[in-house]
């Protein structure tokens, strides 16, 4: 039997594994929790979700969406337990934090061909290896990875946490249960501010008091994680045109949008948790506490945990990998997950599919699958090794980088659920060869 080792248990590690040994591939499978964590994890669970609790839209007419389609009918693993686990959150996928990575957890130590080897891995294993050691790669491995490349050919950008509050503690007298952007069932909590709340909430972010982290600067910050009190420098209307947009989410009171609005989403089952859509935030936490309860409808707010901000490291992908994300210069080395600049939670997943496919496919002697790049998921991992890339930046999935359908469709969100459509019927084409054990 052809053995593979994964390095990593996050979610582009867990899906990979998965799919490796769902292929009859023997995996091990290193973690270095629970003998070792980072300050972003707080469980010992695999596949822990850092930062949101949720796997963003769930609409074709995002792309997105369309990757978790594709996923989805490939039978991911991270997929499957986050479907299962879902809770309400309008047109997004969000699921129960901690009984999604226990779901994930279960399952990879329950399948027989896979052997979970705790502690933190130092050394590049000899054999065929998978490195899904994540944005938060110790220190040691990063350099045995630095080591290896001839340099450090690793670049970096910070990455930032949303608070979380306790539900009983929210004042709903000053707040209401409504959709956000006016899509799906009414599942967020809306806290609304008037002008003068939001001025003052604004004028006091702005020059609150930040946590100190190693290297930082509001330059080298993801633009999908900006910090709150990052996005506020851009000017005073930026949140409000941002994660504190009113449309579409009207006062019951007044029967008027608000002024601003800050939105909750539920980050566990039974609701008893919410968290601050769009808050993600490096304040000290004192200051966290005070501005944060600026917010009329959390005054009161009962904070459960209050944001954090990690350094993140990823590669030069597209000058070390190819479209397999295997390292050009020695190809029993795989890379999956954050680090090779796939951003967001299904980005990493699918990069650990693609691989654990991919892989075990080559193992076993059979032809590569190449997910064409009119697919979310080719799309991906051809634009991680592109090597037309210039200024290799973190990138969530989008419909740029797959290719126009050749015809004229009116109106954006009708081309781009075309575009998910002739996606979707490649898939389907290819779906019963990718599914071969």
């Amino acid at each position: 039997m052809s053995h593979v080792t994964v390095i990593g248990a996050g979610l582009a590690g867990s899906e990979c594994a998965w799919q490796l040994a769902q292929r009859g591939i023997e995996v091990t499978l290193r973690e270095m929790k629970p003998v070792k964590t980072t300050p972003a994890h707080t469980t010992e669970y695999y596949a822990e979700l850092c930062c949101s609790n949720s796997l963003r839209s769930d609409q074709l007419e995002n792309a997105v969406g369309l990757l978790k389609e594709e996923l989805r009918r490939l039978d991911s693993l991270i997929i499957r337990c986050a479907d299962a686990t879902r809770i309400p959150a309008g047109g997004a996928l969000a699921v129960d934090r901690h009984g999604f990575a226990r779901m994930v957890t279960e399952q990879i130590q329950n399948h027989p061909n896979i052997t979970v080897v705790p502690g933190e891995v130092t050394e590049i294993p000899e054999g065929e290896v998978v490195v899904a050691s994540g944005p938060l790669t110790s220190d040691a491995l990063a350099d045995k990875l630095a080591d290896l490349f001839g340099g450090d050919t690793t670049l970096h950008f910070y990455d930032a946490a949303a608070p979380l509050v306790a539900f009983d503690s929210v004042d709903m007298s000053s707040a209401y249960f409504a959709s956000r952007y006016d899509k799906g069932t009414p599942d967020y909590v809306n806290c609304p501010m008037t002008e003068d709340e939001y001025r003052a909430f604004w004028t006091e972010l702005i020059s609150a008091q930040e946590a100190e982290v190693h290297g930082f600067d509001d330059g080298g910050v993801f633009e999908g994680c900006m910090p709150v009190e990052v996005m506020a420098r851009r000017g005073e209307d930026t949140l409000r045109f941002g994660p504190l947009k009113p449309k579409g989410l009207p006062d019951p009171k007044t029967g008027r949008d608000p002024y601003a609005v800050v939105q909750l989403r539920k980050d566990n089952a039974e609701g008893t948790i919410y968290n601050l859509v769009g808050f993600q935030t490096h304040l000290k936490w004192p200051e966290q506490k005070r501005v944060f309860s600026m917010i009329p409808a959390l005054r009161e707010a009962r904070f459960l945990r209050y944001g954090v901000m990690h350094r993140n490291t990823y590669l030069d992908s597209p000058r070390l990998l190819d479209r397999y994300y295997r390292l050009r210069s020695d190809q029993r080395i795989s890379f999956a997950g954050q680090m090779t600049g796939v951003e967001g939670y299904v980005e990493s997943c699918a990069s650990g599919f693609l691989v654990g496919v991919e892989t075990a496919r080559r193992l076993l002697g059979k032809p590569p699958v190449d997910f064409p790049q009119e697919t979310a998921i080719g799309a991906l991992g051809l634009y991680v090794s592109g090597g037309s890339v210039g200024d290799f930046q973190p990138m969530n999935i989008n419909f740029g980088i797959i290719p126009p359908l050749g015809y004229r469709v009116k109106g954006k969100r009708n081309k781009n659920a075309e575009l998910s459509r002739r996606s979707l019927e490649i898939i389907e084409k290819i779906k019963e060869e990718v599914l071969s054990r």
